[in-house]
């Protein structure tokens, strides 16, 4: 498994992913805030499967 999430990239995903899954404890608290773990768990790993599926890679390391 190689990143392929850059540092920019990893930081939206992180603060998205925060935002959403705070949305099922505080707010409308409807289950679609489960969806934030998604960006959560690919800002935090640096990895993600979509990214290498089509071939793009935002991270500058080779």
């Amino acid at each position: 498994m190689q990143l392929n999430v850059g540092k920019i990239d990893r930081t939206l995903r992180v603060a998205v992913g925060a935002l959403l899954l705070a949305l099922v404890f505080t707010g409308p608290q409807t289950p679609w805030g489960w969806i934030g773990l998604i960006p959560l768990l690919t800002g935090l790993v640096g990895y993600c499967p979509a990214y290498s599926l089509f071939g793009i890679k935002t991270c500058k390391r080779s």
